[in-house]
Protein backbone atom coordinates (compact mmCIF):
# COMPACT_ATOMS: atom_id res chain seq x y z
CA UNK A 1 0.00 0.00 0.00
CA UNK A 2 1.17 3.94 -0.76
CA UNK A 3 0.58 5.84 1.59
CA UNK A 4 1.57 9.81 1.38
CA UNK A 5 2.50 12.30 4.08
CA UNK A 6 1.08 15.43 2.75
CA UNK A 7 1.17 18.98 4.76
CA UNK A 8 1.85 16.94 8.17
CA UNK A 9 -0.90 13.64 8.05
CA UNK A 10 -1.76 10.58 6.07
CA UNK A 11 -3.80 10.26 3.14
CA UNK A 12 -4.92 7.16 1.19
CA UNK A 13 -3.44 7.07 -2.47
CA UNK A 14 -7.40 5.84 -3.13
CA UNK A 15 -10.39 4.94 -1.65
CA UNK A 16 -10.41 1.71 -2.63
CA UNK A 17 -7.49 1.08 -0.98
CA UNK A 18 -8.81 2.57 2.23
CA UNK A 19 -12.05 0.47 1.77
CA UNK A 20 -9.64 -2.55 1.57
CA UNK A 21 -8.12 -2.32 4.80
CA UNK A 22 -11.45 -3.00 6.61
CA UNK A 23 -10.37 -6.33 8.10
CA UNK A 24 -12.05 -9.01 9.93
CA UNK A 25 -10.63 -8.21 13.57
CA UNK A 26 -12.36 -8.64 16.82
CA UNK A 27 -14.48 -6.09 17.05
CA UNK A 28 -16.74 -3.92 19.03
CA UNK A 29 -18.08 -2.10 16.15
CA UNK A 30 -20.99 -3.95 14.10
CA UNK A 31 -19.71 -5.69 10.61
CA UNK A 32 -20.85 -3.13 7.49
CA UNK A 33 -19.74 -1.79 4.37
CA UNK A 34 -19.25 1.80 5.61
CA UNK A 35 -19.00 3.91 8.72
CA UNK A 36 -20.11 7.15 7.70
CA UNK A 37 -21.50 9.31 10.48
CA UNK A 38 -21.61 8.74 14.30
CA UNK A 39 -22.93 10.90 17.08
CA UNK A 40 -23.58 11.50 20.73
CA UNK A 41 -26.14 12.52 21.84
CA UNK A 42 -26.49 15.60 23.82
CA UNK A 43 -29.20 14.17 26.16
CA UNK A 44 -27.15 11.19 27.01
CA UNK A 45 -23.37 10.97 26.82
CA UNK A 46 -23.10 7.56 26.77
CA UNK A 47 -25.71 6.83 23.86
CA UNK A 48 -24.08 6.71 20.31
CA UNK A 49 -25.67 6.55 17.05
CA UNK A 50 -23.81 5.12 14.22
CA UNK A 51 -24.68 5.24 10.74
CA UNK A 52 -23.60 2.62 8.29
CA UNK A 53 -24.15 2.17 4.65
CA UNK A 54 -26.83 -0.20 5.38
CA UNK A 55 -28.90 1.26 8.32
CA UNK A 56 -28.02 2.77 11.68
CA UNK A 57 -26.63 1.08 15.14
CA UNK A 58 -27.01 2.35 18.58
CA UNK A 59 -25.15 1.87 21.55
CA UNK A 60 -26.46 2.58 25.01
CA UNK A 61 -22.84 2.24 27.08
CA UNK A 62 -20.55 4.70 25.39
CA UNK A 63 -19.44 2.39 22.66
CA UNK A 64 -19.08 -0.84 24.61
CA UNK A 65 -21.89 -2.99 22.72
CA UNK A 66 -24.46 -2.21 20.06
CA UNK A 67 -27.67 -3.05 18.69
CA UNK A 68 -29.56 -2.06 14.94
CA UNK A 69 -31.49 1.05 15.42
CA UNK A 70 -33.66 1.36 12.59
CA UNK A 71 -33.35 2.88 9.39
CA UNK A 72 -32.50 -0.80 7.36
CA UNK A 73 -30.90 -0.71 4.29
CA UNK A 74 -30.42 3.15 4.20
CA UNK A 75 -27.49 4.74 3.63
CA UNK A 76 -26.71 6.64 7.07
CA UNK A 77 -24.31 9.42 5.77
CA UNK A 78 -24.94 12.42 8.49
CA UNK A 79 -26.56 12.72 11.83
CA UNK A 80 -27.45 15.86 13.24
CA UNK A 81 -28.13 16.85 16.91
CA UNK A 82 -30.45 19.51 16.41
CA UNK A 83 -31.82 19.77 20.45
CA UNK A 84 -34.98 18.73 21.68
CA UNK A 85 -34.91 15.24 20.93
CA UNK A 86 -35.01 16.43 17.21
CA UNK A 87 -32.25 14.66 15.06
CA UNK A 88 -31.80 14.74 11.45
CA UNK A 89 -30.21 12.20 8.88
CA UNK A 90 -29.03 12.78 5.62
CA UNK A 91 -27.47 10.32 2.63
CA UNK A 92 -27.49 8.77 -0.46
CA UNK A 93 -31.02 9.74 -1.81
CA UNK A 94 -32.24 9.91 2.06
CA UNK A 95 -33.56 12.09 3.98
CA UNK A 96 -34.92 11.67 7.87
CA UNK A 97 -36.05 13.36 11.01
CA UNK A 98 -36.19 12.31 14.43
CA UNK A 99 -38.42 13.98 17.15
CA UNK A 100 -37.46 11.34 19.67
CA UNK A 101 -33.77 11.33 19.88
CA UNK A 102 -33.41 8.50 16.97
CA UNK A 103 -35.86 5.95 18.20
CA UNK A 104 -38.27 6.66 15.15
CA UNK A 105 -37.62 8.03 11.71
CA UNK A 106 -40.02 9.81 9.16
CA UNK A 107 -39.06 10.72 5.57
CA UNK A 108 -38.86 14.48 4.65
CA UNK A 109 -38.61 15.64 1.36
CA UNK A 110 -37.02 19.63 2.39
CA UNK A 111 -38.07 22.04 -0.06
CA UNK A 112 -34.89 24.12 -2.02
CA UNK A 113 -32.59 20.84 -2.31
CA UNK A 114 -32.01 20.10 -5.63
CA UNK A 115 -31.82 16.41 -4.73
CA UNK A 116 -31.63 14.43 -1.88
CA UNK A 117 -27.76 12.97 -2.43
CA UNK A 118 -26.49 14.54 0.81
CA UNK A 119 -23.14 14.18 1.62
CA UNK A 120 -22.47 16.45 4.40
CA UNK A 121 -25.04 17.93 6.72
CA UNK A 122 -24.14 19.75 10.03
CA UNK A 123 -25.83 22.46 12.49
CA UNK A 124 -24.94 25.68 13.37
CA UNK A 125 -23.06 25.43 16.93
CA UNK A 126 -24.81 28.90 17.51
CA UNK A 127 -27.98 27.91 16.34
CA UNK A 128 -29.30 24.55 15.83
CA UNK A 129 -31.99 25.25 14.44
CA UNK A 130 -29.53 26.68 11.55
CA UNK A 131 -28.57 23.54 9.37
CA UNK A 132 -26.38 23.30 6.59
CA UNK A 133 -26.50 20.46 3.89
CA UNK A 134 -24.30 19.44 0.86
CA UNK A 135 -25.70 18.19 -1.69
CA UNK A 136 -23.31 16.20 -4.04
CA UNK A 137 -22.24 17.99 -7.09
CA UNK A 138 -25.05 20.93 -6.76
CA UNK A 139 -23.60 22.87 -3.46
CA UNK A 140 -23.63 23.88 -0.30
CA UNK A 141 -27.77 25.17 1.35
CA UNK A 142 -28.60 26.22 4.62
CA UNK A 143 -32.44 25.78 6.40
CA UNK A 144 -33.06 27.87 9.23
CA UNK A 145 -36.10 26.15 10.17
CA UNK A 146 -34.12 22.83 11.56
CA UNK A 147 -33.45 21.30 8.47
CA UNK A 148 -37.51 21.69 6.83
CA UNK A 149 -36.66 23.56 3.75
CA UNK A 150 -32.98 25.11 2.24
CA UNK A 151 -31.86 27.87 0.27
CA UNK A 152 -28.14 27.66 -1.74
CA UNK A 153 -25.30 29.10 0.29
CA UNK A 154 -22.46 28.27 -2.07
CA UNK A 155 -22.31 26.32 -5.70
CA UNK A 156 -18.75 26.15 -5.42
CA UNK A 157 -18.62 23.37 -2.79
CA UNK A 158 -19.27 19.86 -5.22
CA UNK A 159 -17.15 17.33 -6.23
CA UNK A 160 -16.76 14.26 -3.82
CA UNK A 161 -17.31 16.23 -0.84
CA UNK A 162 -18.44 13.99 1.95
CA UNK A 163 -18.20 15.72 5.58
CA UNK A 164 -19.02 19.81 6.05
CA UNK A 165 -18.67 21.24 9.49
CA UNK A 166 -19.61 24.43 11.07
CA UNK A 167 -17.50 26.19 13.20
CA UNK A 168 -18.31 28.55 16.05
CA UNK A 169 -17.00 31.00 14.21
CA UNK A 170 -19.25 30.64 11.44
CA UNK A 171 -16.67 29.58 8.75
CA UNK A 172 -17.26 25.95 6.99
CA UNK A 173 -14.54 22.84 6.80
CA UNK A 174 -15.50 20.83 3.97
CA UNK A 175 -13.79 17.35 3.43
CA UNK A 176 -12.64 15.60 0.18
CA UNK A 177 -12.57 12.24 -0.57
CA UNK A 178 -9.77 12.80 -3.19
CA UNK A 179 -8.65 16.52 -2.73
CA UNK A 180 -8.50 17.14 0.99
CA UNK A 181 -9.82 19.69 3.11
CA UNK A 182 -11.27 22.55 2.05
CA UNK A 183 -11.83 25.79 4.70
CA UNK A 184 -14.56 28.81 3.88
CA UNK A 185 -15.10 32.32 4.89
CA UNK A 186 -17.86 32.83 7.63
CA UNK A 187 -20.05 33.86 4.32
CA UNK A 188 -19.38 30.75 2.48
CA UNK A 189 -18.60 32.25 -0.88
CA UNK A 190 -14.62 32.11 -0.49
CA UNK A 191 -12.62 28.68 -0.45
CA UNK A 192 -9.26 27.21 0.19
CA UNK A 193 -7.94 24.16 0.25
CA UNK A 194 -5.81 23.76 3.64
CA UNK A 195 -4.51 19.64 3.32
CA UNK A 196 -4.74 17.14 0.64
CA UNK A 197 -5.25 13.50 0.70
CA UNK A 198 -8.74 11.07 1.05
CA UNK A 199 -10.81 12.70 3.96
CA UNK A 200 -14.35 10.90 5.26
CA UNK A 201 -14.72 12.66 8.38
CA UNK A 202 -14.27 15.55 9.91
CA UNK A 203 -15.68 16.96 13.87
CA UNK A 204 -15.01 20.47 15.26
CA UNK A 205 -14.42 21.04 19.22
CA UNK A 206 -18.18 22.00 20.31
CA UNK A 207 -16.06 24.74 22.73
CA UNK A 208 -13.47 25.58 20.94
CA UNK A 209 -13.58 26.72 16.94
CA UNK A 210 -9.92 26.33 16.23
CA UNK A 211 -9.71 22.42 17.03
CA UNK A 212 -11.07 20.59 14.03
CA UNK A 213 -10.02 16.43 13.91
CA UNK A 214 -10.50 14.70 10.23
CA UNK A 215 -9.82 11.38 9.44
CA UNK A 216 -8.80 9.11 6.44
CA UNK A 217 -5.57 7.46 6.12
CA UNK A 218 -5.20 7.79 10.17
CA UNK A 219 -6.31 10.89 12.11
CA UNK A 220 -5.11 14.33 11.69
CA UNK A 221 -5.44 17.75 13.70
CA UNK A 222 -5.45 21.51 13.67
CA UNK A 223 -5.36 23.88 15.75
CA UNK A 224 -5.79 26.90 13.77
CA UNK A 225 -9.21 26.14 12.72
CA UNK A 226 -8.58 24.25 9.90
CA UNK A 227 -5.66 26.61 8.63
CA UNK A 228 -2.61 24.03 9.31
CA UNK A 229 -2.67 20.04 10.39
CA UNK A 230 -0.54 17.13 11.82
CA UNK A 231 -0.89 13.89 12.42
CA UNK A 232 -2.58 13.10 15.43
CA UNK A 233 -2.46 8.78 14.55
CA UNK A 234 -0.27 7.19 12.32
CA UNK A 235 -1.67 3.93 11.23
CA UNK A 236 -2.16 1.68 8.54
CA UNK A 237 -6.03 1.56 9.54
CA UNK A 238 -8.17 3.93 7.90
CA UNK A 239 -10.69 5.82 9.69
CA UNK A 240 -14.29 7.09 8.82
CA UNK A 241 -17.12 8.17 10.98
CA UNK A 242 -15.85 10.89 13.83
CA UNK A 243 -17.68 12.57 16.60
CA UNK A 244 -17.12 14.74 19.76
CA UNK A 245 -18.67 14.44 23.01
CA UNK A 246 -20.97 17.37 23.33
CA UNK A 247 -20.66 16.96 26.55
CA UNK A 248 -16.95 16.88 27.12
CA UNK A 249 -14.70 18.55 24.71
CA UNK A 250 -12.07 16.09 25.59
CA UNK A 251 -13.78 13.55 24.46
CA UNK A 252 -13.73 12.02 20.85
CA UNK A 253 -14.76 9.01 18.98
CA UNK A 254 -13.63 7.81 15.87
CA UNK A 255 -14.53 3.91 13.67
CA UNK A 256 -11.76 2.36 12.29
CA UNK A 257 -12.58 0.53 8.89
CA UNK A 258 -11.04 -3.07 10.74
CA UNK A 259 -14.32 -2.76 12.98
CA UNK A 260 -12.79 -0.82 16.34
CA UNK A 261 -13.69 1.98 18.07
CA UNK A 262 -10.86 4.44 18.89
CA UNK A 263 -11.23 7.68 21.39
CA UNK A 264 -9.41 10.51 22.65
CA UNK A 265 -8.63 11.91 25.88
CA UNK A 266 -7.09 14.97 25.49
CA UNK A 267 -9.14 16.38 22.75
CA UNK A 268 -7.78 14.83 19.51
CA UNK A 269 -4.24 14.85 20.26
CA UNK A 270 -3.75 11.66 21.54
CA UNK A 271 -5.96 8.03 20.26
CA UNK A 272 -5.81 4.63 21.59
CA UNK A 273 -8.34 1.65 20.79
CA UNK A 274 -11.01 1.58 22.86
CA UNK A 275 -12.93 -1.69 23.89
Amino acid sequence: MRVARIRGWLSLSTLVVALALASAASATIPKAHDYHSLLVLRSDPNTLLLGTHTGLYRSTDGGRTWTKAGLAGEDVMNLVDAGNGTILMGGHMVYAISTDGGKTWHAERPKGLPDLDVHGLAADPRDRKTIYAQVAMQGLYRSTDEGRSYKLVSSDVNGMMMQVAVTPAGSFVVGDMSRGIFLSSPSGKHWRNTAHGAVLGLAVDPSNPKRIVATGGGIAISNDGGRTWKAALRTRIAFGAIAWSPQNSNLVYAVGYNRTLWRSLDGGEHWSRFA
